[in-house]
């Protein structure tokens, strides 16, 4: 179950990607718009600012994060509305595995949500064959998973204690940059692909209260072993602590600060295009 409010703890630090991301993307007058794995639906809302003539729709698989998305409330997202229509912003439920792009489809955005999807490399392949040709594909997967995070949450599922969430650890889902220009140009797509390393600097805690990229995670690579552990209880409380506990090492503060440098992998893919020489 996602937690709109706990994601959105880092709103700016999450929102810097998306933003990134579509300054890469150069369409001029797209008919539909689609924000795959929208979320609580905020950042949806700026495709259609940029494109008021097109259709924006925004899609997800949790049902939390489009009731925030259509809820109204800014502190979750929500865009201002009560239904599924919200300022110019359609959402629905949909799961990206199961998704076909329709043929007024002339922007896909898919913002951190194929590192949750085993094989995407078909998924985006099947993408290119069926987006109309001279659509946008635009792609952004967290690339931090040999990261001292990642590194501190597999030492605490490894424990004796734990060992049953072996199953949870995952390997490197994603690929470089340079993969994913490579599986997309065999694709007839021209291809712009780029890294970036934020360094994020998040304030301090103290008083007890957690570190901040303990938070950080809790809203994300968190989320299966909080339900594998009941979501609450010792046994919750005591892994959150082990994992604190090493987190603390890795990321110390700084003048108030901690410093969380996060890699991200980005490529816009525009369809049927690289043969015929067109340039993005």
């Amino acid at each position: 179950m996602w937690d709109p409010a706990s994601y959105l703890r880092y709103g700016d630090e999450r929102s810097r990607p998306f933003v990134d991301l579509l300054a890469r993307v150069a369409a001029e007058r797209p008919r539909t718009v689609v924000d795959l794995g929208c979320g609580p639906g905020h950042l949806t809302a700026t495709l259609s600012t940029r494109w008021p003539a097109a259709r924006v729709v925004g899609l997800d698989s949790s049902a939390e994060m489009i009731a925030a998305a259509t809820s109204g409330d800014p502190a979750g997202g929500g865009v201002g509305c009560g239904g599924t229509g919200c300022g110019g912003v359609e959402f629905a439920l949909a799961d990206a595995r199961d998704w076909t792009p329709g043929p007024d489809v002339d922007v896909l955005v898919c913002n951190a949500v194929l590192q949750w999807v085993p094989g995407h490399d078909e998924l985006l392949l099947r993408w290119a064959r069926e987006l109309p040709a001279g659509a946008w594909l635009a792609v952004q997967v967290p690339g931090n998973f040999d990261a001292p995070s990642h590194r501190a949450l597999r030492e605490v599922a490894e424990l004796a204690r734990w060992r049953h969430l072996a199953d949870l650890l995952r390997a490197e889902p994603v690929s470089d940059a340079a993969g994913y220009a490579d599986l997309l140009t065999g694709a007839d797509c021209a291809v712009d692909a780029w890294e970036t390393t934020y360094v994020h600097l998040l304030p301090a805690t103290s008083g007890g209260t957690d570190h901040p990229v303990l938070s950080w995670m809790a809203g994300t690579a968190l989320r299966p072993f909080r339900a594998a552990l009941g979501g609450s209880g010792r046994d919750w409380a005591d892994f959150r602590a082990a994992l604190a506990e090493r987190l603390a090492r890795a990321y110390p503060a700084r003048h108030g600060l901690v410093q969380f440098p996060f890699r991200r992998v980005f490529f816009v893919a525009r369809t049927g295009t690289r043969r015929s020489g067109a340039a993005q």
